[in-house]
């Protein structure tokens, strides 16, 4: 690196044009480093210039980006994560989703800042990238039909590489069938999950990246200031009475019990708000899982969190078996969204879930659906293809996720999404379903308990949530932003504290870092920004630039044609709990207004949601302006 160039970026991205089978390496200028930084930011600046209007996300001129930032494969705790940023396949607009691990380190290692996938291979096929930095397209024939960690496993086998000397991502039977929510997975179970980010790594004929732990490291300005700063955020989050207990300790596993009591935990398809069986509620939390399972500790890139183990199934028909400790959200999707309390058939489905390369809440919103038609008689075994589908039977869930996955009999439709799922079906199937209206689904939690999270879900352009988590659990964000929330059911602190947010999350996914690590806390990364690259970065420029970066991704899905109109929740997910903590409260009367003042405080359109000119203008997006008005 000269001396000249910006600390913490290797200066180089990798382009693969899988249609013309070339592999090229070109250079990123600092100006535009700094504006958009990396990760997120960065794959959405190439996505807004080169996707234009008309190309559909399964296109061979759609783009897959993934990148990793400036502070990816240093001692920040975390910093093995990477984003993904594509045309995604549910909403067919702008995609955003992260995966934790190695593979933004080792990608680092190699000599690469990102790696933008362009075209369609004629035959399936892998990318391997040296350990001195060299990629090239190998055969992939031997891998089709392989789930993730197949695939994975295979690939080390015939490259000669052991666990932690190679990452390597790639996509289950579910993309290569171009299910629309399947995911990029690797590292034994991490994710980049949402809106279909592994269909279109499908649609291209990729079956997976391997990036060796490459012979380089990554050189930062400050290396002192910078690991001073590491320590500080690990031993803030090691000491912090709250954190200690629970991020840092457990993971996800301590929320199981705590969404239950608030009531946000999704149960049958939001029927209901209250936990079926409650003796058996402990057992979807740490403590029991950590003690029944014998977890061996499965860290990802720096990270001292107690957070990712392996498991072993310690009795029954699969005893022996080794399996991912699940998040939280894959123990609310395979537990309580389909009305069943073995938290050992939901830890084995999320861990099927994941191999078969899909997304574990979009698919338990499907299979959800299919429930409660199931129970209420819109569909019958003739329309399931014999199976039972009623509330809490693991068996056929199982069964029913291998047609999805394999787009067979009834699964080719469910392979489609909730929203295209519930418009096939009609009628009342059509009230049932959880969606937004551009396609994708939320998370796995009920969003009616959390009003914030449910209307960022609806109003973000990334196919996922924006403005970060639920208020209740980060109030140190809030406070570095001199908000609070005093009651989370307001629609006016509710729409306020979404704009005032709006950028945090996208700017955090730009380093790329892991917010269980960096806390969301724009002032320590942009003290850490500074430190690596050299630059003057302060907290106001990490501000605007994760505006950038929204508003960059808001102007790309207009100009594809999704706009203010679709930032709305379906019937059902906005409807009224009719019992449990929030029973009578309802975020739907308050909708229009609530739009208008996010709008407002955005510096967009109060009627149609579109970024103005002069608000464009502000954060140096000229060039778009054209383009969406």
């Amino acid at each position: 690196m000269c001396s000249s160039q910006p600390g913490g970026y290797a200066g180089r991205i990798l382009r693969v044009d899988l249609t013309n089978r070339l592999i090229e390496v070109e250079s990123e200028d600092e100006e535009t480093l700094r504006k958009y930084i990396g990760g997120t930011g960065l794959g959405a600046k190439i996505l807004y210039g080169e996707v234009p209007p008309g190309v559909q996300w399964s296109d061979p001129e759609n783009r897959l980006v993934l990148a990793s930032g400036p502070l990816g494969g240093t001692k920040v705790s975390g910093s093995g994560t990477f984003s993904v940023v594509t045309k995604g396949a549910l909403t067919n607009g702008a995609a955003t989703s992260q995966a934790c691990g190695f593979f933004g380190a080792f990608l680092k290692f190699c000599g690469y800042d990102a790696i933008v996938v362009q075209g369609a291979a004629k035959e399936l096929c892998y990318l391997y990238i040296a350990p001195d930095g060299v990629a090239e397209l190998r055969g992939a024939s031997h891998l089709a039909g392989k789930d993730t960690w197949e695939t994975e496993d295979i690939i080390k086998e015939d490259l000669g590489y052991s666990e932690h000397q190679m990452s390597v991502f790639g996509i289950g039977p579910a993309g290569e069938n171009l299910v629309k929510f399947a995911g990029i997975v690797g590292d034994r179970g991490h994710i980049a999950a949402h809106n279909g980010v592994g269909a279109v790594m499908g649609s291209k004929k990729l079956k997976a990246i391997a990036v060796a732990r490459g012979k380089g490291k990554v050189v930062v300005k400050d290396s002192a200031r910078l690991s001073a700063l590491a320590r500080a955020l690990r031993q803030r989050i090691k000491t912090d009475p709250v954190l200690s207990e629970t991020s840092y300790k457990w993971g996800t596993l301590w929320l199981y019990p705590f969404v239950s009591k608030i009531g946000a935990l999704p149960v049958k398809n939001y029927t209901t708000s209250i936990f079926p069986d409650k003796a058996k509620l402990e057992t979807f939390a740490g403590p029991y899982i950590r003690g029944h399972y014998e977890p061996k500790a499965h860290p990802c890139w720096a990270c001292q969190h107690h957070h990712c183990h392996l498991l072993k199934i310690p009795e029954g028909p699969f005893a022996g078996r080794i399996v991912e400790e699940p998040e939280y959200e894959g123990l609310s999707a395979w537990g309580s969204q389909i009305g069943q309390t073995d938290v050992t058939m939901a830890i084995l489905l999320s861990d099927k879930v994941d191999r078969l390369g899909m997304d574990c809440s979009e698919s338990s919103w499907v299979i959800g659906l299919m429930m409660e038609c199931y129970e209420k008689g819109l569909l019958t075994e003739k329309d399931t293809d014999g199976l039972k589908m009623t509330w809490g039977n693991v068996e056929a869930v199982s069964a029913m996720l291998d047609k999805i996955a394999n787009r067979q009999g009834v699964g080719d439709l469910l392979a489609e999404g909730v929203m295209r799922v519930a418009h096939h079906l009609g009628g009342e199937a059509q009230a049932l379903a959880i969606y937004t209206k551009k396609g994708n689904t939320p998370r796995g939690h009920d969003h009616r308990a959390n009003w914030h999270q449910l209307f960022d879900t609806c109003v973000s352009d990334t196919g996922t949530i924006e403005a970060g988590p639920a208020p209740e659990l980060s109030p140190a964000t809030l406070a570095e932003h001199g908000l609070s929330l005093s009651n989370p059911f307001s629609w006016e602190e509710v729409a306020t504290m979404g704009a005032k947010l709006k950028g945090i999350q996208v700017f955090e996914d730009s380093m790329v870092t892991c917010r269980f690590c960096t806390l969301m806390s724009m002032k320590t990364l942009a003290e850490m920004v500074k430190a690596a690259t050299g630059w003057q970065f302060t907290f106001e420029e990490a501000q605007e630039v994760g505006l950038r970066i929204a508003n960059l991704l808001r102007a790309f899905n207009i100009r594809h044609g999704i706009g203010g109109e679709l930032d709305a929740p379906s019937l059902r997910y906005s409807s009224m709990p009719l019992d449990g903590p929030v029973a009578g409260k309802s975020i739907a009367p308050f909708w229009d207004q609530m739009l208008r003042r996010h709008y407002e405080l955005m510096g967009w359109d109060e009627g149609i949601g579109k970024p103005l000119p002069d608000t464009l203008k502000r954060l140096g997006l000229e060039h778009t302006i054209n383009d969406i008005w």
